[in-house]
């Protein structure tokens, strides 16, 4: 691209539109303009004053601006705009779906004490990292030019750097937990031979061709396939419902 306008113009929507969210939510915190407890997941706020919207904004902060923000930042410019780009191409209602049951689950695990959170950002951007590293799972991947890895075992690499510095682990595990249920879901278990349980719902696929958000959708002729054994599974195609 030409110009940073023009790279933020090539963006896919949903990416776009949640990187740009975290971006303004975190910039308003830090300059004092969005206090930072009124967009905290606070379950006595959420059920006896019903302040739902911090449903929603919870994962719009992604902590402070710091190194550990920036790669947050970069990695849904990077893993989710090369889903939604890949695999999810003319597919934008599925991508959508996908964010919205990832933050379902997070929200349903921190209902339980040991995963309770007042943030679940973080978590959904690793849940984006998990299933990026399913769908290009054979993908060589340097981090920092020390290790080179293939892209199956970046969540676990990046969960084990957080971890040496200094970073809570509990964000990051929920992210793979609810990444790794929608991807048994809509692809391991069908090509297992199993029934396609998670579908994306009407309601979504309307809101999408109501909006006009991305490219019209098509319908594929062509059936679950799998090329690979094992661990490095990706596939090429996943039925949308």
């Amino acid at each position: 691209m030409s110009s940073p306008a023009e790279w933020y113009n090539s963006l896919p929507p949903i990416s776009k539109v949640y990187g740009t969210l975290c971006l303004l939510t975190t910039a308003a915190v830090s300059l004092q303009l969005l206090p930072v407890y009124y967009i905290a997941l606070i379950p006595k706020e959420v059920f006896y004053h019903f302040q739902v919207w911090r449903l929603l904004t919870n994962f719009l902060f992604l902590g402070p601006f710091s190194i550990n923000f920036g790669i947050r930042l970069l990695m849904i410019a990077r893993y989710g705009v090369q889903l939604e780009s890949g695999p999810f191409n003319r597919r934008t209602a599925d991508f959508l779906w996908m964010m919205i049951f990832g933050a379902l689950m997070l929200l349903v695990l921190s209902v339980f004490p040991f995963f309770e959170s007042y943030f679940l950002g973080v978590s959904l951007v690793f849940m984006l990292l998990y299933v990026w590293s399913r769908e290009y799972p054979n993908a060589n991947i340097n981090i920092y030019g020390l290790v080179q890895l293939k892209a199956f075992y970046l969540p676990w690499a990046m969960l084990a750097m957080d971890v040496i510095f200094g970073s809570p682990i509990g964000p990051d595990l929920y992210g793979i937990i609810a990444g790794h249920l929608y991807y048994f879901l809509t692809v391991l278990h069908p090509l297992a031979g199993g029934k396609l349980i998670l579908q994306t719902p009407k309601w979504v696929h309307k809101i999408v061709a109501k909006y006009r958000i991305g490219a019209p959708a098509y319908t594929p002729n062509t059936q679950p396939t799998s090329n690979t054994n094992g661990a490095f599974r990706g596939r090429s195609y996943r039925v949308g419902g």
